[in-house]
């Protein structure tokens, strides 16, 4: 059985250009003319089409503006399509933002009835759940206290918790994973693989390409309002990297710096912008090839526009193949936990030589905020790549061994040896 299908669907949205309307007419029509703008459609989805059968669970992938998100909003009804169909059969529910309808004011027990409500559960079924809610959150000791006092790992888990125990036939997931620690994104996902096998449908977008690839049994590439590609994961997650690679590359030799001049159109929301992207190496030039035993800087520099968000730059490397390397963020003493004032920043993390394996690596910038919940201000999926080039002198990690070196990493690790007697 389908649950969910998408016919033809397009979403059109109005905007105003900078170019203004050309003044005729008498003096005063003139002068009103000039005050209006002209405006121009944009097609944030275009003519796309999917079905999503019953106990599926469907990922959507993609840049930031493929139209990931103006899917959610038509699935969810917050908006409707300009032209096409799209049928939902059961009940559907859609977790958007971890702790939504929270009252600071309100205990831990009142505001799971507020957002358990919200969320569309009966206030008997929240009941008879509350006990399991609590339990996963573990909150229990804090429950009847104000949630303003409740740090925000406790706040995020109790959000998430609530909307854990939904029981819908549909359940929409959007960025909803990246909370609390490792060992609660562990219970999150176990419980979401639950819904899975009780057979609820899921829809997953994400930029966590490994949580979809271990969530999704189908994942849907999105890429500039279309469907560009659709089938298993691990295929699919590829070919959104080889994508990355070629279209945000910027023509190869300008992969490694990259600026964005106009703050109104560069990657981010009203928090942050990003301004510009390097790679550093060790000589201090910035080149995109890279001699694999010397250190390297990737340095982004972003402008923080409004005051009091706690903000984590991250950087993502992946490989040619798509396998995801390692993320690196900046938890250290200064900002870390503190709120940052507006103005203009430049964070830079540093690689140590002899660490990435020889060959292509991709990276992704993004500044978030992961408390009091999680958000991506900017995100930008291959803002920069780089080429690690092998050396054969015999002081890198593989000495000298000529033949192919496998691995995704390859560092310089402390090697001991100890002579002992020999034995007879």
């Amino acid at each position: 059985m389908i649950d969910l299908e998408f016919r033809n669907v397009s979403k059109q949205y109005t905007v105003k250009s900078d170019e203004p309307v050309i003044a005729e007419g008498g003096r005063l029509a003139r002068q009103l003319r000039r005050l209006r703008r002209r405006s121009e459609t944009f097609s944030a989805v275009n003519d796309v089409s999917f079905q999503v059968r019953r106990g599926e669970a469907l990922g959507i992938i993609g840049h930031n503006g493929a139209g990931k998100s103006t899917i959610l909003k038509l699935l969810s009804s917050i908006t409707a399509p300009t032209t096409g169909e799209i049928t939902i059969n059961g009940r559907l529910s859609a977790l958007i933002e971890v702790g939504s309808g929270f009252h600071p004011e309100l205990t831990g027990r009142e505001n799971v009835f507020l957002s358990g409500s919200i969320l569309g559960m009966r206030r008997r079924e929240i009941a008879t759940k509350l006990d399991s809610i609590v339990e996963f959150a573990g909150v229990r000791q804090f429950i009847d206290t104000p949630v303003k006092r409740y740090s925000s790992g406790m706040y995020v888990r109790l959000g998430f918790a609530i909307a854990a125990h939904l029981d819908p036939d549909i359940l929409l997931l959007d960025e909803v994973l990246a909370v609390g620690d490792a060992a609660f994104q562990a219970k999150c996902i176990k419980r979401i693989k639950e819904l899975e096998e009780l057979g609820t449908t899921i829809v997953f977008i994400s930029h966590d390409l490994g949580a979809v690839e271990k969530l999704c049994d189908r994942v849907i590439l999105m890429q500039n309002g279309r469907v560009a590609g659709e089938g298993v994961p691990r295929d699919v997650i590829k070919q959104y990297h080889e994508a990355v690679l070629i279209t945000d590359g910027e023509a190869g030799e300008h992969a490694a710096e990259r600026h964005w001049r106009d703050l109104d159109t560069a990657p981010g929301n009203d928090v942050v912008r990003l301004r510009s992207a390097r790679i550093i190496p060790q000589d201090g030039a910035t080149n995109g090839r890279l001699d694999i035993r010397h250190r390297i800087g990737i340095e982004a520099g972003y402008d923080v526009l409004e005051d009091g968000h706690i903000l984590i730059p991250n950087y993502h490397f992946v490989n040619s193949d798509g396998v995801f390397l390692f993320a690196a963020q900046d938890v250290s003493s200064e900002w870390r936990r503190r709120p940052r004032p507006a103005g203009r920043y430049t964070s830079t993390v540093w690689i140590p030589g002899n660490f990435l394996a020889a060959g292509q690596v991709r990276v992704d910038i993004a500044v978030s905020s992961h408390v009091p919940s999680a958000a991506d201000h900017v995100f930008t999926a291959g803002a920069l790549s780089l080429t690690v080039a092998d050396h054969f002198d015999g002081d890198a990690v593989r000495g000298d061994y000529i033949g192919e070196y496998p691995g995704v990493i390859r560092p310089m690790l402390e090697w001991t040896t100890e002579r002992g007697e020999a034995t007879v």
